[in-house]
């Protein structure tokens, strides 16, 4: 089987291109031709060797998930939806904002970890994706944006907070995110790179040593008896832990704060006393809190905290000296929107066929 040149980043390229007995300025240019370009077809990589695009074409392919559909929403956020095989499809979603465009990229169809208040979670878990399947809509979007009128790319900043979580597909995305931040490749810087974590801690301090990209850490409860019940990775790593880790990556991360996502929820993690709690948890990690208005979506049980609830928390943690910023909700039209992200999973843990059709 021809071999996805989409599954390496410079430094697995070059070792390929070494077993072929190619020179590793070669890798470097195939980078630039596949990510840069975003070319796949070796005949147009032109200042490649006629004998290596004839031998490539015959061992190796670019090939990124296939497009299966696409949707827009009324405020200009986009949404593909992918397809990685075996009835499984996973939500990349491009947000557009006044002085930036951010991405949303998906690490695995579905996730494991359940927590109660994601529609990702409720799908159940399937795989994780290949390097190729996460950076393929990295490389579908800008191929389906372009460009600005000054030649720019439209895509400035990628958050890994699609479907799954990504430290639980650790050196697939890692590798994608070397591709990332590689000049011949996507050129982001490591400020503009997000992983959000639901709080591996080993993999923090993998990430933090590997490839310390900008954190943000899915909190979502000031307790660990609340956050045992709506996060329940919290029962392996509980806070106490997880706040360690978050003093441990900032030493070599490329922003001095965590941001602690924080999704509110009616009458379960919204009044007074949890903010307090907050502010007394996070009291020796610098960061912001990003505020998270629950998206419903069906048999949730949850419902989104009232305006004044979301203000009186925010204001009791900004009084206590914090950033605090209340996430616009976009996409919500398109389902697009932060734990709407559903995609078609066949969920393996459950053993259940799970179909989430985009609507055409």
């Amino acid at each position: 089987m021809p071999i996805n040149l989409l599954d390496y980043d410079l430094a697995g390229l070059t070792a390929y291109f070494a077993e072929l007995g190619e020179k590793p300025f070669r890798a470097k240019q195939v980078i630039r031709w596949m990510h840069h370009f975003g070319v796949a077809d070796f005949e147009q990589m032109s200042d490649l060797a006629k004998s290596l695009r004839e031998k490539l074409s015959l061992i190796a392919t670019v090939t990124p998930p296939q497009m299966m559909a696409e949707q827009s929403s009324s405020d200009g956020t986009r949404k593909w939806l992918l397809d990685v095989g075996s009835m499984n499809g996973v939500e990349t979603v491009f947000i557009p904002d006044d002085t930036r465009g951010t991405l949303c990229v998906s690490s695995q169809v579905g996730c494991a970890l359940e927590c109660t208040f994601c529609s990702t979670g409720r799908q159940g878990f399937n795989r994780n994706l290949s390097v190729a399947e996460i950076i393929g809509q990295l490389w579908w979007a800008n191929r389906a944006l372009g460009r600005d009128p000054k030649g720019e790319r439209i895509i400035t900043n990628v958050v890994m907070m699609g479907m799954g979580e990504p430290l639980a597909n650790y050196t697939n995305v890692v590798t994608a995110l070397n591709l990332m931040l590689n000049d011949n490749a996507y050129g982001l810087s490591r400020r503009r790179v997000t992983v959000s974590t639901s709080g591996l801690v080993p993999a923090m301090d993998r990430l933090r040593e590997d490839c310390p990209v900008a954190l943000a850490v899915s909190l979502h409860a000031p307790n660990d008896t609340l956050r045992d019940e709506i996060v329940p990775i919290n029962q392996k790593y509980p806070l106490a832990e997880l706040m360690a880790a978050c003093q441990r990556y900032l030493e070599k991360a490329p922003r001095d704060f965590v941001t602690f996502e924080y999704v509110m929820l009616d009458g379960i993690n919204d009044q007074p006393e949890h903010a307090r709690q907050l502010v007394a948890l996070v009291r020796d990690v610098p960061c912001k809190f990003n505020l998270i208005p629950f998206n419903p979506f069906p048999n949730s049980g949850y419902l989104c905290s009232k305006p004044d609830a979301i203000r009186r928390f925010r204001d009791i943690l900004m009084q206590a000296g914090h950033v605090v910023t209340t996430r616009k909700t976009r996409g919500e039209d398109i389902d697009a929107a932060c734990g709407q992200l559903a995609g078609q999973v066949q969920d393996k843990t459950k053993r259940t066929l799970r179909r989430i059709e985009v609507v055409q």
